[in-house]
């Protein structure tokens, strides 16, 4: 046990220094990994026309969506060991609450989790659309992390696929999140509770079904399958650009003066 346990961490140990080297060695591979995030982030952030937000904060933002990957990969990985003892591996119901529940929910309930504990409070919320960029930049740090991982082990190859299919679903995703998430700042801050709780369980539920069968459709194996997975990207990135666009050119700030102010109940 001993000598097993000295081998798993000198493995662990060159895994390290391999993927140090690796990246030192490739910095297309760096600029590959991180520029696609890097856009979209900045698109979104051109979009925030009333009151543009502090560069700290969003710093933080990305760097809360790195910590959720790890998050999630410790809850993905006790899920699906949970998962492959229930049902066969690889069955349409394995697959579909493996998409659904252990990865859809566990990447979007920790980013969601780290974006109300960061900015719910924060008196930089003060426009309905902030929930859009935050949540955005949230997503966008998951995605930019697990993206160099990918590029990491997979190379160039991967990295220009995930360029215009994962990368851009984390951002639609988190367009969704921040659209609920912004309108239940607003309610919250007007004391209706009841409609601030439903745009908040809205805030998770709609990017985890649309993150499910975003991977879901993309394990699909039969004539056709591709197909479908294009016309799903497709009507999803258009959707969430089409909701940046309608959101952004009818922000508002959530109160009267631009200042936020919350006396309700703690949640």
């Amino acid at each position: 046990m001993i000598f097993r346990t000295k081998c798993a961490v000198r493995c662990a140990r060159a895994r390290k220094r391999d993927l140090a080297m690796f990246f030192y060695v490739n910095p297309i591979l760096i600029a590959a990994a991180v520029l696609p995030a890097l856009f979209l982030l900045r698109c979104v952030y051109r979009a925030d026309r009333l009151e543009k937000e502090p560069p700290r904060l969003l710093a933080s933002l990305v760097f809360s969506g790195i910590l959720a990957t790890f998050a999630a990969l410790i809850a993905e990985q006790l899920g699906e060991a949970v998962l492959g003892m229930l049902l066969p591996a690889y069955s349409t119901a394995y697959n579909a609450l493996l998409y659904f529940v252990v990865v859809a929910l566990s990447e979007e309930g920790f980013k969601y989790l780290l974006l109300k504990k960061r900015t719910w409070r924060s008196p930089d919320f003060n426009c309905q659309f902030d929930g859009v960029v935050y949540a955005v930049f949230v997503s966008l740090g998951f995605a930019l992390w697990e993206n160099i991982s990918y590029v990491a082990m997979y190379g160039l190859g991967t990295a220009a696929v995930r360029a215009v299919t994962a990368v851009p679903g984390h951002a639609c995703f988190g367009v969704f999140m921040g659209a609920f998430y912004g309108l239940a700042r607003r309610y919250a801050n007007f004391g209706d509770w009841g409609k601030d709780r439903q745009c908040r369980r809205l805030a998770v539920a709609v990017p985890v079904v649309l993150h499910g069968a975003y991977d879901f459709i993309a394990t699909l194996e039969f004539d056709g399958y591709a197909w479908i997975f294009v016309v799903f990207v497709a009507a999803l990135f258009l959707a969430a650009y089409r909701m940046i666009k309608r959101l952004s050119r009818d922000d508002r700030f959530i109160d009267g003066d631009g200042y936020y102010r919350y006396n309700g109940p703690e949640l």
